[in-house]
Parts: C-alpha cells; structure tokens; sequence
C-alpha cells in the first residue's frame, strides 16, 4: 500500500512522513518522496517520538505484517491465527499507539485500514453495507483475525477517525503469492462456490485514503469495487488471467481437511460488500470499477 499511496499524497501536494519497521526500505520510501523513518508500531515510544517529530496535521495507518514470510512462504487459511498473529497485534496494540500519539500531539485527522473482502455476516443477503457487522467467525482460526479488526474499528470511530475497509487488495506485489497458487492450480474451487468477495485494486485503495485524509472523513466505509462476485466467476476468470488451466474443484469436506473451515467459508458462505456509501460521502470512484478490468490490466 505504501508504495502506491505515498506518490498519490506526495502529487497532491502533501508532505509524507512514511514509516518503516527497518533500514532497509528507507531509501525506497525516499525515492517516492517521503521523508521516511524507521519506527516500531508494537512499541509506544517509537511511535510517539517518530508521531512527535513528523508534527502531522493527519495520520494514517496502513500497518499490517501479511506476507508469505509470515506465512511459511504461503497464505496459510487453516491456521490464519498463527499468519495473522503479527498483523493482529499491529491492528489491536498498534493502533492503540498511534491513537494515543495523535491525542498527545492534536491530530485530529486519523484514517485506518481495515477490511471488507469476504467476511460480511454470513446472514441474508450476499452483499453487505456499513449497517451489516462483520462477521465474528466464533470457534474458527479467523475468529482472532475478526477480533481484532473489531478493535481497531471501534477505537478509531470512537476517537473521530474514519475506517476504510479494504476489499481483497490486488495489483503490484499484492498478490504474487495467490496469483502462483491459482496459475499452478493449488487454489481450488470449493464446493458450488457460492460465496461471495470484493476486490480492490491497489491504486484504487490509495485514491480512497487521499480523499479520507483531505476531507477529515469520520466513520467506516467500504473501499470495494462495484462488482461483488461468486468464487465460481472470480477464480475462473482470475486463472485464466494468470495464464493457468481452470481451478480444480474439491467438496466441501476435502477442502476442511487440507485447508481448514475459513477456507470453506470464503468460498461458499462469504458476503461480498457494497461501495456505495464511499461514492456517495466520499465522492470516490475506483479506476478499476470490476475485478474483471483490474485483473485483466493490473495482473496479466
């Protein structure tokens, strides 16, 4: 995200501050032109020097640790406790940090990353609003993951921030790993694949953070295209993108086996999201209004 969101501030006009856990990206964050410094979001007091020093009128956290990395080099869905443990702590501790150093320095202007992919309420209809809650996934590996979106929302409404729920990134260096997956057909279709999900495209995400940060956006939205879409057409037409053969198909139970129950779910019960609270306060359009134009162009 970052690589794409810092060009968008900085050709705005703004001046970035761009955060990072090591050295080594400094240089990466300079070049897109940002002032970048190292800083720890699991330790207070890096967050609040590096929040003290930069002076921001706005902040926004984008933190997370999801990479194959934490992953055992791969998305890891039957234990997304363990792969998500690290980004978990950044969305509940972490955030706990930077509101405390936007309250101690007079920011007022906060902006969240959270998420809207396919984990609306697995109740009525397909396509879920800012009205619908989450979904809990009560006695699964994805319940920790839940929880702790749930804390970062609520904590950053609470202080008069805005949430902006990401739905399935994609685009340079989002997807890699799944793409792979879906080309060598070890991404399967599950049972009828009934279930729903919403894709957003990288620059997409960025240009929705721009227009939060300049309009002091307060509350949640999602940040999703405008074509929520069954497994059993998104994957298809994603694999053929990739340039693989179209995805196996294995049942219900198979499927619980090898990749756990938040497998199952996704393909068969998830609740896609619905973008029209963003259009409507936001005045945000995405570039790429269909999955099936941003694979084509963004992913090919």
């Amino acid at each position: 995200m970052g690589r794409r969101l810092v060009p968008q501030l900085v050709a705005r006009g703004h001046q970035v501050t761009a955060t990072t856990r090591g050295p080594g990206r400094l240089d990466l964050l300079e070049r897109l032109g940002a002032e970048a410094v190292v800083m720890d979001g699991l330790d207070a007091v890096s967050v609040g020097e590096a929040v003290a020093a930069a002076r921001p009128d706005a902040i926004v956290h984008q933190m997370t640790a999801i990479s194959p990395a934490n992953a055992g080099g791969r998305p890891d869905f039957k234990h997304m406790d363990r792969w998500f443990a690290m980004t978990n702590r950044l969305r509940t501790e972490g955030t706990d940090h930077l509101l405390a150093a936007a309250e101690a320095t007079g920011v007022s202007i906060f902006v969240a990353q959270s998420y809207a992919n396919w984990n609306g309420i697995r109740e009525g209809g397909w396509v879920k609003t800012e009205e619908d809650p989450l979904d809990t996934h009560a006695g699964t590996s994805q319940y920790s993951v839940s929880a702790a979106l749930r804390h970062l929302e609520e904590a950053v409404v609470q202080a008069g921030g805005a949430v902006l729920r990401f739905g399935g990134l994609y685009g340079p260096g989002a997807t890699d790993d799944q793409a792979e997956l879906v080309r060598r057909r070890k991404f399967p279709l599950v049972g009828d694949g009934a279930g729903y999900a919403s894709w957003l495209h990288l620059d997409d995400a960025a240009s929705a953070t721009v227009l939060a940060v300049e309009l002091g956006a307060k509350g949640v939205f999602n940040i999703v295209d405008d074509e929520p879409a069954p497994a059993r057409e998104w994957l298809p037409y994603l694999a053929g993108v990739v340039g693989g053969k179209p995805p196996m198909r294995v049942p219900k139970w198979l499927a619980r086996m090898v990749a756990g129950e938040v497998a199952v779910m996704m393909m068969t019960e998830g609740r896609g999201f619905s973008n029209a609270k963003a259009k409507r306060e936001l005045g945000w359009r995405p570039r790429y209004p269909s999955w099936r134009q941003g694979f084509r162009e963004g992913l090919a």
